[in-house]
């Protein structure tokens, strides 16, 4: 069975930095691509970032490349998304996901990945 947990979330200041973790279970960063993603209050579920298994290939929602870079531990089997430069309106529950359609490779960021694990909060604010 597949478990995905994000960690590392917390409160911090504009301009500060975070790095979450995503632990997987049941999947392999050898064969699974891992996304994050984000929901504000009030607001829809948006992706954040993408690494595929393959290539390491990554990708970024415009709103935070430049900010956020994701990157994957094969020997730990966790990703993680290291969160920098932080705004107030990048508050949000961070959510780590894998897709059973997709696979090795990134979908579009705007597709909902199926397999979803437990969040974690960052609150940016002064």
């Amino acid at each position: 069975q597949v478990q995905l947990v994000a960690s590392g979330g917390g409160l911090v200041q504009p301009g500060g930095s975070l790095r979450l973790s995503c632990a997987a279970s049941g999947v392999s960063l050898d064969d699974t691509a891992i996304g994050w993603f984000r929901q504000a209050p009030g607001k829809e579920r948006e992706g954040v970032s993408c690494i595929s298994s393959a290539d390491s290939s990554t990708y970024y929602a415009a709103s935070v490349k430049g900010r956020f870079t994701i990157s994957g531990d094969k020997a730990k089997n966790t990703v993680y998304l290291q969160l920098n430069s932080l705004k107030p309106e990048d508050t949000a529950v961070y959510y780590c996901a894998t897709d059973s359609a997709y696979g090795s490779s990134c979908p579009p960021l705007w597709h909902p990945m199926d397999n979803w694990g437990k969040g974690t909060l960052v609150t940016v604010s002064s």
